[in-house]
């Protein structure tokens, strides 16, 4: 080849391996093209499903390197179920369904154990001037969601300031999510 000579790209980015990013934004993808993206198992870092219908993210746990997952303005609600991934430091999971914040911060606590950096705005479960909230709701939303994540650093488009994580420590205990299951084991004995 030529020096200065274009380098032909493949019609299908997923075609070539090992890619540190990989977008699948606005396919209207109702299920996540594991396929695809688990080719790239050994090097992908980013993974963009971003304004699709999707619900479902079970086998992304097989990306041991993924750091960044971009989940926006998909189907996804408090309910959903990830896989454990320790390696995930941030998500992105703006304009969803998620409704129930407790539900969803313990699962993203249980789940993503090295998460800094959280967004999940214009979501019902995370109230702000964008979807009819009040200040007094915002606020309140990010206390409880620092509370139960100290590993945060960024909520939403915002550092998770010092002076605001000692006031969230002091409104919401953390979830003690085995001692919880503990208590619950004890009930039914």
């Amino acid at each position: 080849m030529e020096p200065g000579a274009a380098v032909p790209v493949p019609a299908n980015p997923a075609q070539v391996l090992g890619l540190r990013r990989l977008s699948f934004a606005y396919q209207g993808l109702t299920e996540i093209p594991y396929e695809c993206i688990l080719e790239q198992r050994d090097t992908l870092e980013v993974l963009d499903l971003s304004y699709n219908m999707l619900e479902d993210p079970a086998l992304l746990g097989e990306l041991e390197l993924l750091s960044t997952l971009i989940l926006d303005c998909n189907n996804y609600n408090s309910h959903v179920k990830f896989p454990y991934m320790p390696s995930i430091t941030t998500v992105w999971i703006n304009k969803n369904k998620i409704g129930n914040l407790p539900i969803f911060v313990e699962e993203i606590c249980r789940k993503f154990p090295n998460i800094k950096i959280l967004s999940m705005m214009n979501n019902e479960a995370a109230p702000s001037y964008f979807n009819g909230g009040t200040l007094k709701q915002y606020i309140d939303y990010r206390q409880y969601v620092i509370s139960q994540i100290p590993s945060l650093e960024v909520l939403d488009d915002t550092e998770v300031l010092e002076k605001e994580r000692m006031q969230a420590k002091k409104t919401y205990r953390p979830q003690r999510i085995k001692d919880n299951c503990k208590r619950r084991k004890e009930l039914r004995r």
